[in-house]
C-alpha cells in the first residue's frame, strides 16, 4: 500500500520540484521509501508502505529489465502468486506483487485487469511511444485522482497532492458543491476542486501524444451471477460461506505483522472467524472502548477473541482523547467529508501498536442489507399506491406530518411525497440528503435545483439505461449504496484516514467475486428479518448467539455540547469563514446555526459539522474562490 504521483508534460515546468513537491504530500501514506524518477515527458513519484516483499528492489518507481517501461503502483494484487505462475517466460527479480503487475500488463495489455484479483491503482510509463496507461480496482477501493488540460495530465493517490503541484488553478467546483451540500460529499467523477477528477472504479486511462481515452474494463452488470436468484436457500448459504472465506483468505497474504479491527458487531466478528479458520497462529483483534459502559462494546469483542483464542487488544479511549485528536484528523482529511475522524482516531491507535495492516468488515451493510434504509426502500415499494393521488394532495397529506415531526425525517417525508416516482432509483437519493432541496436552496441562494448526482448514479445502475438488468429490489439498494454512500464516503475516508497513519485496511465484503454473487439473489433470503439474515445463516455456528442476538449499540460523541464549548471557537471561526464566502447565504447559515442552539431538531449538529470541516478545508488548501 502506497501512494503514486505523475505527471505526462513537461514542458515549460520543473518537473522534478513539482514531483517532489507532490511526493512530499504523500510522505503519510508511504515512510519506508520515496523516490521519481524523470523521462523525457513524465515524471512518476512514488511513496511505499512496505507490506509485500520488504525488500528494497521492490521500491517504486519500477523499470522493467529492458528500462523501456515504468510502473508506479498502490494497492495490493492478492492473487499475485497465481499470476506469476502464468508468467512464465518474464525473469522475475523480486518476490512481490509489483513486478507482476508490470510483467503482466507487459505480456497483455489493458486485459491484465482482468486476471488481478486486488484493490489498486496504478500506471504505467511507455518511454519509447511516449504513452501513459492508468487503471482503477473493480471496486473502487484505492483512489485515483487526475487533471487533464490541453497539454498535460497530473495523477495522483490523493487530491492535494495535485492542487498543490502548482501547475492548476485551485478553484471550488460549483456542482461539486451543491452535490456536497446536499449529501457531506462529492460523488465521482467529480471533486470539490474543479477540473479535478476521480478515475471511477473499473476504469482505465490511455493517453498518447495524440489520444486520450478513457472507458470501463469492468462493470457488475456484466458479472453478476444470474444463476443466484434460481438457487435454492440451502446452496445460497454454501455460495456465500464459501465465497466470504475465500475473500478472507486471499487477504491474509502480507510479510508484516497484521490484525482486524474487531467492534464485536456481526461483519467485524465474521472476518475475524474467517481469519482464524485460515491463520496458522492467533490473529491479533484490535478493539476500540470507551469509558462509558452503556456504549462499550468490549464484552461482546471479547466473546469472539476468547471463542477463536486471538491474541486480542482493548484500546480505550476517552471524549477527551477524541477531541485532542481531533485537528489531527482535520489536517488529515484529503478531501472534506462529514465522516472520518472515527477512523483517523481508531487507525492511530491501532498502528501504534505495530499493525501495518489490518482487516475491516466494511461492506458488510451494503451487501446484507443491514441498514435502515433497505426496509424503508422496500417499504415505499409496497406503497406504491400513494403516488395516484394527485401531487396538490400529497402536499396536503405530506405538511401535517412534517409539522407534527418537525425533524429531519419528517422534512424527507414531504419531499418523498412529491416525487413523481416511488421506485428506488427515485427514494433512495432522498434516504442519504444530509440537507433537503429546500434547505440546500436557502444555504446557497439558489431559485431551484434539478442536477442530483445521486439520482443520477442511482439510475444509471438500476433505472432506466440499464435493459436487461433486472435484480432484486434489496439489490438494487445495495448498488444504490455501493456506488454513492460506500465509495464516495466509508472506502474514501477509510482510505485517506487510515493511510494518514501509514496503516492498510483490507476489505474482504468488497470483493468483487462475492458481490457479484450477492446481487443475484433474491429478496426473500436478504429480507432483513433479522439483522443480515442471510450472512448470519450462511455463518452458522462461525458467530455465537450473544453477537447475533445482541442489542443495537452505538456510540455516538457529544457534538452538540462540544461545538458550542470545546469546540467553539472552531466553530465560530468557520461559521464566519463560511460567511464571507459568495456561494454561502449568510442570513440562512446564521438562522440554521441559531436553530442548532435552540435545539430544533430539524438542524442537528451533523447537518452544520460537514459545513464547518468543508471551511477548514478550504482554508488549509488556499481554495480562496
Amino acid at each position: 500500500m502506497c501512494g503514486i504521483n505523475g505527471i505526462v508534460g513537461l514542458k515549460g515546468i520543473d518537473a522534478e520540484k513539482c514531483i517532489n513537491e507532490m511526493n512530499m504530500r504523500l510522505s503519510h501514506r508511504g515512510p519506508d521509501a520515496q523516490d521519481f524518477v524523470k523521462f523525457e515527458n513524465a515524471a512518476f513519484g512514488h511513496a511505499r508502505l512496505s507490506i509485500i516483499d520488504l525488500d528494497a528492489r521492490s521500491n517504486q518507481p519500477m523499470m522493467d529489465s529492458s528500462g523501456r517501461y515504468c510502473l508506479v503502483f498502490n494497492g495490493e494484487i492478492y492473487n499475485y502468486k497465481q499470476v506469476k505462475s502464468w508468467l512464465k517466460d518474464y525473469q522475475f527479480i523480486t518476490e512481490g506483487d509489483t513486478e507482476v503487475v508490470l510483467a503482466a500488463y507487459l505480456k497483455w495489455g489493458k486485459d491484465s485487469l482482468t486476471r488481478f484479483n486486488g484493490m489498486f491503482a496504478f500506471a504505467v510509463y511507455d518511454t519509447v511511444e511516449r504513452t501513459v496507461f492508468i487503471a482503477r480496482d473493480r471496486m473502487g477501493i484505492k483512489p485515483l485522482y487526475y487533471h487533464l488540460s490541453a497539454n498535460r495530465l497530473l495523477f495522483s493517490s490523493e487530491i492535494r497532492p495535485i492542487i498543490h503541484s502548482g501547475l492548476i488553478d485551485k478553484k471550488i467546483d460549483k456542482d461539486a458543491l451543491l452535490d456536497y451540500v446536499r449529501y457531506q460529499t462529492v460523488h465521482a467523477p467529480s471533486t470539490i476542486i474543479e477540473g479535478v477528477k476521480m478515475l471511477m472504479p473499473g476504469h482505465y486511462i490511455f493517453m498518447s501524444d495524440s489520444e486520450f481515452t478513457m472507458d470501463a474494463y469492468y462493470d457488475v452488470r456484466n458479472a453478476y451471477v444470474r444463476h443466484s436468484h434460481k438457487m435454492g436457500y440451502e446452496d445460497i448459504k454454501t455460495e456465500v460461506r464459501n465465497k466470504l472465506s475465500s475473500a478472507v483468505e486471499t487477504r491474509m497474504v502480507a510479510d508484516v505483522d497484521f490484525g482486524a479491527f474487531l467492534s464485536g458487531g456481526i461483519d467485524s466478528s465474521a472476518i475475524v472467524a474467517l481469519m482464524s479458520r485460515h491463520a496458522s497462529n492467533p490473529i491479533n483483534t484490535f478493539s476500540i472502548t470507551f469509558d462509558e459502559d452503556k456504549f462499550s462494546e468490549a464484552k461482546y469483542a471479547k466473546i469472539i477473541a476468547d471463542k477463536y483464542q486471538t491474541n486480542h487488544h482493548e484500546i480505550k479511549l476517552s471524549a477527551s482523547h477524541f477531541i485532542e485528536e481531533l485537528p489531527n484528523a482535520l489536517s488529515a482529511m484529503d478531501h472534506p467529508s462529514g465522516d472520518g475522524p472515527n477512523t483517523y482516531v481508531v487507525s492511530g491507535a491501532v498502528r501504534k501498536e505495530g499493525i501495518k495492516m489490518a482487516m475491516s468488515g466494511l461492506g458488510g451493510d451494503e451487501l446484507f442489507a443491514g441498514y435502515d434504509v433497505f426496509q424503508r426502500s422496500l417499504s415505499l415499494l409496497n406503497k406504491k399506491w400513494v403516488m395516484s393521488f394527485p401531487p396538490p394532495v400529497r402536499k396536503l397529506i405530506a405538511k401535517p406530518y412534517k409539522w407534527s415531526k418537525k425533524s429531519v425525517a419528517g422534512d424527507k417525508f414531504e419531499e418523498l411525497l412529491m416525487l413523481d416516482y416511488w421506485d428506488v432509483n427515485y427514494t433512495y437519493p432522498v434516504s442519504r440528503k444530509v440537507q433537503t432541496d429546500g434547505q440546500t436552496m436557502k444555504l446557497l441562494d439558489l431559485d431551484g435545483i434539478s442536477k442530483n448526482e445521486v439520482f443520477r448514479i442511482c439510475s444509471q445502475w438500476i433505472g432506466y439505461g440499464t435493459p436487461g438488468f433486472e435484480v432484486p429490489d434489496l439489490s438494487k439498494v445495495s448498488l444504490c449504496e455501493i456506488n454513492t454512500y460506500l465509495q464516495n464516503v466509508l472506502l474514501r475516508d477509510s482510505d485517506q484516514m487510515s493511510m494518514a497513519h501509514g496503516l492498510e485496511l483490507r476489505v474482504p465484503f468488497m470483493d468483487h467475486q462475492l458481490i457479484e454473487s450477492v446481487i443475484g439473489i433474491k429478496d426473500e433470503y436478504k429480507y432483513p428479518s433479522t439483522p443480515k439474515r442471510l450472512l448470519v445463516d450462511a455463518l452458522g455456528d462461525l458467530l455465537p448467539s450473544e453477537i447475533v442476538d445482541r442489542p443495537k449499540m452505538g456510540f455516538t460523541f457529544p457534538w452538540e455540547v462540544w461545538m458550542q464549548n470545546e469546540l467553539a471557537e472552531f466553530t465560530t471561526t468557520m461559521l464566519e469563514g463560511l460567511k464571507s464566502r459568495d456561494w454561502m447565504d449568510e442570513k440562512e447559515l446564521t438562522n440554521m446555526y441559531d436553530r442548532f442552539k435552540q435545539g430544533d431538531k430539524r438542524y442537528t449538529w451533523s447537518r452544520i459539522w460537514y459545513l464547518l470541516v468543508l471551511e477548514d478545508w478550504l482554508q488549509k488548501n488556499g481554495i480562496d474562490e
